[in-house]
C-alpha cells in the first residue's frame, strides 16, 4: 500500500466519521458503522487508529481543520471593516444551513455534548477547538470595537464565545425540531444582536 492510498484510506474514514457521529451521536456510532460507511475493513481501521476515542480525537482534528480552511478562504475575510467581516461570518454560518442535519451540525457540539463527563480527553479537545475556531472570530470583533465601540464593558473574547453559544444552541434546536429553519431564526437574532453593538459608532464614524 503507497503512502497515498494509506492517507487516503484514512482520511475516508474520518470523513466517514464526521458522517456518522454527526447522525448518530458519539456513543451509538460503532466501529463496524464507521467502516461501512468508509467501505473499509475494520482491518483498515485498526491500522490507523487504536480504538473508537483515538478516532473520536482525530476526527475532532480534521473537522476543526477543514473548519479553518473553510472559513480562512471565505469571501467575507476580504471585507475591509472589521464589523462586515463579524456579519459575514454568521452570514456564512447561516448560508451553510442547508440538507440533512448531520451535513450541518458541528461535529464537535455533539460530542462534547455526550463526552463531556466520560470521555476527558474528547472534552478537552472540543473545547480546545471551539476556543480556537472563537478566538479567531474575536480578532475581527477585537478590531471592531476599537473602532466603534472602545468603551463597551464586554470583552471581544466574551462575544465571540457568545456567538459559538448560539450556533451550538441553534444545532441543537434544529435537531430538537429536526429542520433547520429555527436555527436560521437563531443566527439572525444574533446577527442583529451583533448589529447592536457597532451601529451608533459606525453611524458616528460615516458623519
Amino acid at each position: 500500500m503507497t503512502t497515498k492510498t494509506q492517507h487516503e484510506s484514512k482520511t475516508r474514514l474520518l470523513d466517514a466519521a464526521l458522517r456518522v457521529i454527526r447522525s448518530k451521536g458519539y456513543s451509538a456510532a460503532t466501529v463496524d458503522d464507521i467502516c461501512q460507511a468508509a467501505r473499509l475493513t475494520k482491518g483498515s481501521f485498526f491500522h490507523y487508529f487504536k480504538s473508537k476515542e483515538d478516532l473520536g480525537l482525530a476526527a475532532a482534528e480534521h473537522f476543526a481543520a477543514m473548519a479553518d480552511r473553510g472559513f480562512a478562504s471565505a469571501p467575507y475575510r476580504s471585507a475591509s471593516d472589521p464589523v462586515d467581516r463579524v456579519l459575514g461570518y454568521v452570514d456564512l454560518r447561516a448560508s451553510m444551513l442547508r440538507g440533512e442535519l448531520p451535513e450541518f451540525t458541528c461535529l464537535l457540539g455533539t460530542m462534547v455534548q455526550e463526552a463531556y463527563d466520560t470521555y476527558p480527553a474528547i472534552r478537552q479537545a472540543c473545547d480546545r477547538y471551539i476556543s480556537e475556531h472563537a478566538a479567531l472570530v474575536a480578532t475581527d470583533i477585537a478590531e471592531a470595537k476599537r473602532r466603534y465601540n472602545p468603551d463597551a464593558t464586554w470583552s471581544p473574547e466574551s462575544l465571540a464565545l457568545f456567538t459559538q453559544a448560539v450556533i451550538q444552541g441553534a444545532f441543537i434546536l434544529a435537531k430538537a425540531k429536526h429542520g433547520a429553519e429555527v436555527a436560521a431564526q437563531c443566527l439572525a437574532h444574533l446577527r442583529r444582536y451583533l448589529e447592536t453593538q457597532f451601529a451608533p459608532g459606525r453611524a458616528r464614524a460615516a458623519k
